[in-house]
């Protein structure tokens, strides 16, 4: 069994609507040292495999089907 955390996140210069209501909603909060918020998703995944160099070929894979909007984010894979 191996156990992967794949991190999707916007690209810089994409706009981040949830992510500006989060830093307004901070500061309303009392929070007014967050400068900035940037909002993603994180995919908790276990597999029933148990090569990595083919586990991580296939979470990319995932990433590139499924996982992320490659166009507008960017994903990063942990093996653990």
């Amino acid at each position: 069994m191996i156990k992967a955390r794949v991190t999707v996140t916007l690209k810089n210069g994409v706009l981040d609507p949830q992510g500006k209501a989060i830093e307004h909603a901070l500061g309303g909060l009392g929070f007014g040292c967050v400068g900035s918020v940037r909002q993603g998703k994180v995919f908790d995944l276990e597999l029933n495999a148990t090569d990595k160099t083919k586990a991580e070929a296939d979470l990319k894979a995932m990433c590139d089907k499924l996982l992320a909007n490659t166009v507008i984010e960017n994903y990063a894979v942990e093996i653990a």
